[in-house]
């Protein structure tokens, strides 16, 4: 794919939790100061690294140019975008400030559907009463409910109240509004926002507009109780990270990570790292990573699946081979033992009688009566011991 890009949204795939899909924004022409719409969807295999442009079918055409907007996927495959943005098909420079008058934008507040298990693209319509958002975050609940957060309209100065929840089902297809009460909040775009474990959304950052430039960027915590739709302002300790707006976060284990984007109206740029331990609420600088007995094992099982499953199915073939020779082989020699003990155990005493020696192996298992030849057997049968 051609380098450089900017204004997109990406997420991973929960089926084989190694393909990533990158979806809408701007790819730059290399050396230039154009960009190109030659695909909206990429895919990249982390574990082949490479990229390649899928095929979709029923693909919505004026999704083409879209930017700006942030996409969740399900369990089930199935990404969901929302609204975005789209500046004509021009092909000429945009800064991040979008202060160019000029330029012809189209906000939107469809919802594209991408199905990565057919690869089947739709959209779904909404009424007016749905607000076109742009620069929102979208956090996807456990329930099936996706959280759409700040963000505005096709102006940037035009920001979305930030207490009022935009909420969307996956289930049902239906949209409903929440009225987040508690702390005063600012409204904003270009925030970065996490879910918890206990169903808080923390967000950090983002900024507002003036006259279609960057007026201030934000540095403050705040977090949305999705259990009681309330706001609260959380006090963080430690070396705090600086204001930051068109930055990316993401959550690992107790840990908020924040990457990169711009730190005030003039500083567009930044290549740090920052660390938040959310169970503390810490600016941090390093974190323990749990350890496995063998990671180098395990790094090599999570890169080549198929190889594993083929091994292990070989080494449980080996033991049950092993596990059934051994039964067979425990069995002939309890069979054996059993024969010589039933053997010893009925060899109690041979009786001799005319014409039968011990030789003959007439065996006797119980007190014996003997008979005299040409003398037939009494009517009651008395049963003599030999001695």
């Amino acid at each position: 794919m051609p380098i450089g890009y900017t204004f997109g949204t990406s997420c991973i795939s929960p089926i084989d939790n190694s393909t990533v899909f990158l979806i809408g924004g701007r790819i730059w022409i290399a050396n230039t100061n154009s960009f190109s719409y030659t695909s909206s969807v990429y895919k990249f295999d982390s574990r082949t690294s490479q990229w390649t442009t899928p095929t979709i079918n029923n693909f919505n055409s004026s999704f083409e140019a879209r930017s700006e907007m942030q996409a969740v996927i399900d369990n089930n495959g199935k990404i969901f975008i929302f609204g975005g943005i789209n500046y004509g098909n021009d092909q000429t420079l945009i800064s991040y400030t979008g202060n160019d008058d000029n330029i012809t934008t189209t906000a939107y507040n469809d919802m594209s559907i991408l199905d990565i298990t057919t690869m089947i693209w739709s959209t779904q319509t909404q009424s007016q009463s749905v607000l076109k958002n742009v620069d929102y975050t979208a956090t996807l609940l456990p329930n099936g409910l996706i959280v759409y957060i700040g963000g505005r309209g096709s102006s940037p100065v035009n920001l979305n109240n930030i207490s009022q929840i935009r909420i969307f089902d996956t289930k049902s297809y239906t949209w409903s509004n929440k009225s987040a009460s508690g702390s005063i909040i600012a409204s904003r775009i270009n925030h970065s926002a996490v879910l918890t474990q206990d169903g808080n959304i923390i967000i950090y950052g983002g900024s507002t507009f003036e006259s279609s430039e960057v007026e201030y960027v934000l540095s403050d915590i705040v977090v949305l109780n999705t259990n009681s739709w309330a706001w609260s302002v959380t006090s963080v300790s430690g070396t705090s990270a600086p204001p930051l707006t068109y930055h990316s976060a993401a959550l690992y284990k107790n840990y908020m990570i924040l990457a990169f984007g711009a730190t005030s109206t003039t500083n567009l740029y930044t290549n740090n790292i920052y660390i938040l331990d959310i169970q503390n609420y810490t600016w941090v600088t390093t974190f323990n990573i749990p350890t496995t007995t063998n990671p180098a094992k395990q790094t090599q099982s999570n890169g080549n699946s198929s190889t594993d499953q083929a091994n292990n199915s070989s080494s449980n073939l080996y033991l049950g081979v092993g596990i059934g020779a051994g039964v067979v082989i425990l069995a002939v020699v309890l069979f054996i033992i059993g024969f010589f003990i039933y053997k010893n155990w009925h060899k109690e005493k041979f009786i001799a009688t005319p014409g039968t020696s011990k030789d003959d192996n007439i065996r006797e298992t119980h007190m014996s009566t003997v008979y005299t030849p040409g003398i037939p057997p009494p009517e009651i049968y008395a049963q003599t011991p030999m001695y």
